[in-house]
């Protein structure tokens, strides 16, 4: 297993949901983080509790590509290593085949899957230099089966697992090993309005972030691709 203390994960959207508990998670087992948040000023209070030295605020926009590279020449810059990569954030669309526009095709595949490929292009260097790079794409069982309307989005994270597999071939190679995490419904802002299951019934969010501690933590030798982690019994899954 490799030891957190000493490697650098960066985590965007970790303002909260699944990104905020992966930072409390990744921290407490020694990691030195950079978290990208579209407001880090105003974020800055949730993070007072973890140990300074090992935090790095830095502007994660999605659409902003630009930006993304300023975030990560500063992480780099900050620690000389990148060594974790976790492309957290996401939006969701109800949006269906009957009704969804360009405008909603282009602004959810803006956040969904252009910010992880151009994150995943930034960071590949950084990564393969560390030798066991982890790039963790948090995807969604809805790109895995189908089982609602919601086109946009089972779209963009079945996108999400073609540009996983991607990254897991061109870096294998230098050891960075890419590997795609399928929840179903996490108990997050983004599950609030959800009525097909009851939050109390849904994956805790930091139990998610301590599988992904486990996954990144494994050596090269032991690389999962893709890991399936449900609330309820499926018989598709």
């Amino acid at each position: 297993m490799l030891d957190g203390h000493g490697r650098v994960a960066m985590i965007t959207g970790a303002g909260r949901g699944i990104g905020f508990a992966l930072a409390e998670t990744l921290h407490a087992r020694g990691y030195a983080l950079s978290l990208g948040l579209r407001d880090p000023a105003a974020a800055a209070a949730r993070f007072a509790h973890l140990d300074p030295a090992r935090l790095h605020l830095g502007r994660f926009v999605a659409e902003d590509w630009e930006g993304q590279a300023r975030w990560v020449e500063a992480a780099a810059a900050r620690y000389g290593r990148l060594d974790v990569l976790v492309n957290n954030a996401g939006v969701t669309s109800r949006a269906t085949i009957r009704d969804a526009t360009e405008a909603q095709c282009d602004a959810i595949w803006a956040v969904n899957c252009k910010a992880p490929l151009r994150m995943i292009q930034l960071c590949l260097p950084h990564l393969e230099r560390a030798g066991s790079g982890r790039v963790v794409n948090i995807a969604s069982l809805s790109g895995k089966r189908v089982r609602n309307d919601n086109v946009l989005y089972n779209m963009t994270k079945f996108a999400v697992l073609a540009l996983t597999h991607n990254a897991r071939r061109l870096g294998w190679e230098s050891g960075v090993r890419a590997m795609a995490i399928c929840p179903s419904f996490v108990r997050t802002d983004m599950t609030a309005g959800a009525t097909a299951i009851a939050a109390e019934r849904m994956t805790d969010p930091a139990d998610l972030a301590a599988l992904v501690a486990t996954l990144i933590a494994l050596p090269n030798t032991a690389a999962v691709a893709e890991l399936i982690v449900n609330c309820r019994l499926e018989d598709t899954v």
